[in-house]
């Protein structure tokens, strides 16, 4: 397969799971802003942002600010870091053949085994994409910022069986790929709600608390096609849903030009089965409380800013998935008219690969900007965030 055809596969991933987003979503944040700067956010966003890191930001802007939309955020990641999807592909390319000459040819054995060698053991396929919305009214007596967000998160892996030699190749052949597999599950949810927040002075110390109210939709896909019958719209065949009530809280506190701050997202967790079709639960995603710190350096001309999650995310249960990240990023401001940011994000669990991002930043007369941003964490495994927003 040359690299045309793979770019052509991953972004049928990408389009798959972007194609989901309007019944789905999650607590992955689509930001140009934050995405370039390393994904941080918990105490460096602006208060458009502030619900998807911590709604206690709701309460941070300037005297200007008197309305904000954010319309669209859309964020897309993919992780195949094996080449999976290439080589199945390839593989079911090898089938057809196989399975339309009258007597396979040794070649045509030995290479359809050499694809099915190729997976066996491989990295599991990732892609997820997000979505967000929010309007924005920030006043000194109560800020309100009503959002809207989505998320899916699609998980491939291959069970590829073992060769088993009985004396007739081109029969063993056959079996071994009707008996490999490939494990299909996804996850998403919508969430709405509205992030309350507004500054105090306690003891000459300015602090900001806010919190979000909101409702969930939980939808999940489990699905397990032969490695010949693989195809990635397949999930949807297994759709299970369920809607809950959640809550998100957060606290910045101020001084001068830094900002320390701590936010607790989703803090009613919650889990939903996996139902293959014919309703048999298969396994458990698991959306577990999320408490993160932050710190910021704020000034006309740059910010700094650091995040560290201080409890481990948890996802399928049959899987080792558990990420907690460190986070780190940094805008340079040239006169509110244009950014340029970069930043770095290491996963503590050794889950995924650490992260390099970059972005800009695009804002004329501080009324509209444009921000765009990717991450790259090696060959294969790269994402793109973007949004567009407007504040008066």
């Amino acid at each position: 397969m040359n690299t045309m055809q793979r770019l052509n596969k991953i972004a049928v991933a990408v389009g798959l799971s972007m194609m989901a987003l309007p019944s789905l979503a999650a607590n992955h944040v689509a930001d140009g802003r934050g995405s370039g700067m390393g994904n941080t956010g918990v105490a460096s966003a602006d208060y458009l942002t502030a619900p998807f890191y911590n709604p206690a930001l709701v309460a941070s802007f300037e005297e200007h600010d008197d309305f904000g939309l954010l319309l669209p955020a859309i964020g897309v990641n993919v992780r195949d870091s094996d080449e999976s999807l290439a080589t199945i592909d390839d593989l079911q390319d090898s089938i057809d053949e196989f399975e339309a000459a009258p007597i396979p040819s040794p070649g045509q054995i030995d290479q359809l085994n050499r694809y099915l060698d190729d997976l066996q053991g491989n990295a599991p396929l990732t892609a997820s994409s997000s979505l967000g919305l929010a309007v924005a009214i920030p006043t000194k007596r109560f800020s309100t910022n009503l959002f809207a967000r989505g998320y899916l998160e699609l998980i491939a892996r291959p069970n590829i069986a073992d060769y088993v030699d009985t004396g007739n190749q081109a029969t063993d052949t056959e079996t071994r790929y009707k008996n490999s597999s490939v494990t299909m599950a996804a996850f998403g949810y919508v969430e709405y709600g509205a992030a309350l927040a507004k500054e105090f002075e306690i003891k000459e110390q300015r602090i900001s608390f806010g919190v979000t109210p909101k409702i969930q939709q939980l939808t999940t896909y489990y699905v397990v096609p032969t490695v010949a019958d693989f195809e990635l719209d397949d999930y949807e065949e297994s759709e299970h849903k369920e809607s809950a009530f959640n809550l998100d809280f957060g606290v910045v506190w101020l001084k001068d030009k830094f900002q320390v701050a701590l936010a607790v997202k989703d803090l009613l967790s919650q889990e939903i089965d996996l139902k293959d079709k014919n309703g048999q639960k298969q396994d458990v995603y698991e959306l577990n409380t999320q408490v993160s710190a932050g710190v910021a350096y704020r000034s006309d001309f740059f910010t700094a800013a650091m995040d560290l999650d201080l409890t481990k995310q948890e996802r399928f249960k049959s899987l080792d998935d558990e990420t907690q990240f460190v986070r780190f990023g940094v805008e340079g401001n040239a006169w509110g008219w244009a950014q340029l940011r970069a930043g770095y994000e290491i996963d503590l669990e050794d889950t995924v690969e650490n992260t390099f991002t970059a972005g800009i930043g695009i804002s004329p007369f501080d009324v509209v900007s444009l921000d765009i941003a990717g991450s790259y964490a090696g060959e294969n495994q790269f994402g793109v965030s973007g949004n567009l927003a407007f504040t008066f």
